[in-house]
């Protein structure tokens, strides 16, 4: 197995996560928006090497070329898009089920 590597944008993304579901109020604390986020990152480094990787379809290609899925909860899946390389894996964006880009998956 290679490194795991997360782009600029991804990382920005879960950070503001972090921000927008205490905000919202999907967590009545900030710690517990931290965890939440964390919890991505955690499910990232035990399986992206473990699943299957799907294709991306063309119509999202610009963003990746493969995606897993991840369940956060009975109501959100997270879709985090990533490249191969001969060294690793680089992660360049995530979405959820909720987002727009949701609709063009192949699922």
């Amino acid at each position: 197995m290679g490194k795991v590597t997360y782009s600029k944008e991804f990382i920005d993304h879960l950070d503001s996560l972090v921000h927008i579901l205490y905000e919202k109020e999907y967590f009545g604390y900030i710690e517990s928006s931290i965890e939440y986020v964390l919890g991505i990152y955690d499910f990232l480094e035990a399986n992206i090497y473990k699943l299957p990787h799907k294709k991306l379809p063309n119509t999202l290609r610009l963003l990746g070329s493969y995606f897993i899925s991840y369940n956060s909860n009975k109501q959100t899946t997270w879709y985090i898009i990533f490249d191969k390389y001969d060294d690793g894996i680089y992660i360049t964006f995530i979405f959820n089920n909720h987002e727009k880009f949701a609709q063009y998956l192949d699922l």
